[in-house]
Order: structure tokens, then C-alpha cells, then sequence
């Protein structure tokens, strides 16, 4: 079936499985989520109450951001999430926030960065060591980045969690300077801790496939010097969140969070411009080297992946063509030098 409406989307982004009923099942009465007004945050925090709901528990899920958006403060309180106005780059402000036994850590900064460099540390370096400091008996699951690792070969899977991180950029380094914090402080205070290397996440209003999607059916060229990539639908990214509390451990527990599958941008391409009646338009080539991410232990652990990118694709393009919304935030996957 088509998604055709913002109801509709919203409710495939949070629809339940039963491995998600039992982690609800697994995390008690209470989940934080620092930063829940990003772009995956709202469908996180519907995502973990519908299967509290559906499993038969009782779950208060409380979600801390700045909330400039008033409109989005409210989406999530009409859910029933309990919102909490903060700053998390106020260590007075974190403090003040309530005592929870997980803490979901949505928190991070990306874009500007090329431009304005010193928010982008604050916002990955400092407010984790807040964070951290604040919620030092708690387990916590943090969100990270695939961009923490090197540009690897297009004939390999990328790197698995092991490999060597080498970050491209300042962003990137702020990335791993978020997890570096993170798991200095799980040790220091000795608190579980998963991070997740997430690239890329897939919404029908924005991720890799919109950005592809919407330069074809503009008739924008599309660069291929970054040729290939990895997704994952945000709904099974979220699933791998919440059931990653019960892995969290000391040292922490980190997990290359994206699909198994490698796409190929100018294959996606081409496929968008016979659903949407348009020639694809290419500029570059492609590199022997892409940012990728080798997801074989997420799969074989979680099983986490729900759809196809066949589904993906053709969820997309019918979206673009029935006028859905776009959230107007390209992910900039192509830039292969770090500037974001």
C-alpha cells in the first residue's frame, strides 16, 4: 500500500514488532530521550509507547529538547510523551532534569559545521559529558555516526565495529569526540552503554533516497562521485534503539547501524526516473571509495530489517508524486570531504 498521508506515514514509522513489545517488556516503567524533537526523535517516542501499549506495560516516556518549534512540543504531548524544556548545553539545565533508569541520547549536530565549527563541538562533545555526568546510574543507548570511519572500498562491506576509526572532516571528529566522551564516562562512573553508528536513515520526507528522488524529478544533475551508500528505514533503526538497552554494557557495546545491503546511486537513480518519468542527470564518476558501513552484526543480532529498498524507493517516489512534505534537510551524502 501506498503511504499517502502524514497519518499514515507516522503510523509505518512506529508500528510495533513483537521483538519491540518485548524490549518495552525488558526496560520497566520509564525512558528518557535528550534531543526527542529531531528528526527521528517523535517517531522514537511513538514508536516505544505503542509497543508499551500493545505489550500490556506501563511506560513513561519523558523527552528533553529546546523545543523552538511549539508545534512540535505539542505533537509529542498529545501522544502522550512528557515534555521538558531544556537547554543540554546547560549543565544546570541537565541537571535539573528528572532521574530516569534509560536514557536515550538523541543528541548531535551536523550541518553549519564547515561554517561553524565551535556549536558543532559544544553540541557533540560538551553536552554528552553533561549528559553523562548527570545520568551516571542510568544505561544509556547513544546515537553516533558511520562517518567515524574512513571512505572504504566500494567491493567491500565497509568497516565493521572494530575497524580503525579515521574521520573525515570536523564533524566527523566531533562524532567520535561524542563517543569518546561517552565511553570515558561509562567507565569513569561505570554506567552500560551502547553507542550506534548510524548511516543512513530512511524517511519518506528526507534521507539519501528523498535526496536522490528529488534531483531527478527536478532534472537536477545528480553527483556520483559518491557512488554508493548504505540505508536503513527509520523505523527499524529506531526498533535497534530501543531494543539495544539490554545490550548496553562497560566498555561499551557499539553497533554499525544501517542496512546489509550496499546500494549503488546511480541504480537508485535510474530506478526513480522510470517511477517518476523523468531522465536521471549525472555529473562525476564514481569513486573507488565510498562511505560504508558493514552491517552484518546488526542483522545477524536483530534482524532488524522490515522493508526493502524496492519498498523504499517506490514509497518515495509515490510520495514525491502525491506531494508529500519534505522536511527541506538534504543529508549532503555525496560530500566526500567532510563538510557538512
Amino acid at each position: 500500500m501506498q503511504i499517502q498521508t502524514d497519518d499514515q506515514l507516522e503510523e509505518a514509522l512506529s508500528r510495533p514488532t513483537e521483538a519491540d513489545l518485548a524490549a518495552v517488556r525488558e526496560l520497566g516503567d520509564e525512558l528518557l530521550i535528550l534531543g526527542v524533537s529531531g528528526k527521528m526523535g517523535p517517531s522514537m517516542a511513538r514508536l516505544a509507547l505503542r509497543a508499551a501499549q500493545q505489550a500490556g506495560v506501563s511506560l513513561r516516556v519523558r523527552g528533553a529538547a529546546r523545543f523552538s518549534d511549539p508545534a512540535a512540543r505539542q505533537e509529542l504531548e498529545a501522544m502522550g510523551v512528557e515534555t521538558i524544556a531544556c537547554d543540554l548545553l546547560d549543565p544546570d539545565a541537565v541537571q535539573a532534569l528528572p532521574d530516569s533508569r534509560n536514557v536515550l541520547y538523541m543528541v548531535g549536530q551536523k550541518f553549519g559545521t564547515s561554517v561553524n565549527q565551535g556549536p558543532t563541538w559544544a553540541a557533540n562533545t560538551a553536552a554528552p559529558a553533561f549528559a553523562a555526568a548527570r545520568f551516571r546510574t542510568s544505561r544509556m543507548v547513544a546515537f553516533s555516526s558511520g562517518n567515524v570511519y574512513p571512505l572504504a572500498p566500494v567491493g567491500s562491506r565497509g568497516p565493521v565495529e572494530s575497524a580503525a576509526t579515521s574521520p573525515i572532516g570536523e564533524y566527523a571528529w566531533s562524532a567520535l569526540g561524542r563517543e569518546r566522551i561517552l565511553s570515558y564516562s561509562s567507565d569513569r562512573y561505570g554506567f552500560p552503554l551502547t553507542i550506534l553508528r548510524l548511516n543512513y536513515a530512511i524517511d519518506l520526507r528526507y534521507g539519501v533516497l528523498r535526496d536522490i528522488a528529488d534531483q531527478v524529478f527536478e532534472e537536477r544533475p545528480i553527483d556520483l562521485s559518491m557512488g554508493y551508500a548504505n540505508v536503513i528505514w527509520q523505523r527499524d533503526a529506531n526498533s535497534v534503539a530501543l531494543r539495544s538497552f539490554a545490550h548496553a554494557a562497560t566498555p561499551p557495546f557499539v553497533l554499525n547501524l544501517t542496512g546489509v545491503e550496499t546500494i549503488r546511486v546511480r541504480d537508485v537513480a535510474e530506478r526513480f526516473g522510470e517511477l517518476l518519468g523523468k531522465a536521471p542527470r549525472f555529473t562525476g564518476s564514481e569513486a573507488p571509495t565510498a562511505l560504508l558501513s558493514d552491517a552484518t552484526l546488526c542483522d545477524t543480532m536483530f534482524s532488524a530489517e522490515t522493508v526493502t529498498l524496492d519498498w523504499m524507493i517506490e514509497q518515495v517516489a509515490g510520495w514525491i508524486q502525491a506531494g508529500g512534505a519534505t522536511l527541506g534537510k538534504p543529508t549532503h551524502f555525496e560530500q566526500r570531504d567532510g563538510k557538512f
